[in-house]
Order: structure tokens, then sequence, then C-alpha cells
């Protein structure tokens, strides 16, 4: 199969050939959220309450402070977000919550890791 290498600004995903001849397109854009969890949670920005996290398990209190650090901090500090979302992990839940709802907060902790980084 012969696939056109042409594209265009508004053509950016062009089909693959594949081994078998069939034609595979490509799934995601560039820049695209890839992770299905992390793109229905961008979408659903509900606060997470401390009743809802403690309404969860241990590991997955965590999990779900995470899924909202991370994309806060990917807008602040692209390269760096996962081993600040890591890092800020760390802490206890309730500062977590705190850094969550209180912007100016959590920026502050964010310049605290880049400069130990």
């Amino acid at each position: 199969a012969v696939v056109s290498t042409q594209s265009t600004g508004a053509q950016q995903a062009q089909p693959n050939a594949m081994a078998n001849g069939a034609q595979q397109r490509t799934r995601y854009g560039q820049g695209a959220v890839r992770n299905p969890i992390m793109q229905a949670d961008l979408m659903n920005q509900e606060p997470l309450t401390p009743q809802v996290l403690n309404a969860a398990r241990p590991e997955e209190q965590k999990q779900m402070l995470g899924e909202k650090l991370y994309p806060i901090i990917q807008s602040m500090q692209p390269e760096l977000a996962g081993k600040i979302t890591g890092m800020l992990l760390e802490m206890e839940n309730s500062e977590i919550l705190h850094m969550l709802e209180d912007s100016a907060s959590l920026t502050s902790k964010v310049n605290e890791a880049v400069a130990v980084l």
C-alpha cells in the first residue's frame, strides 16, 4: 500500500501502511492527553473534598490527589510534572487538599520542588 506523505495543516493524522496492507490511523494528535483516566478527570473538574477522599482506600486517595495535582503542575512545569507530583504526594493528604484549593500555596510548593531538583 502506498501512503501519501503530503500533509497540510488540517491533515496532520495521515494513515500509516501496515505490514499486512491494512491502514491504521493515528489515534492521537501530537500533544494529546493519552491517558483516558486523566482525560476524563480534565473534563470533570469537581473539587476533591475530604469526604470524597476519606471514602476511598488509602492507596486510592493518593491516586485521586495525584490525578488532580498532575494537570495543574504540568501547566506550570511540563518537563518536571511527574517528579514534582510525586514529591508533593509524599505530603499529608490534608496539606495536598489545601494546596488544591489555594493556588498560591501550590505555586509556592512547586517552586520549592523545582529549586530542589
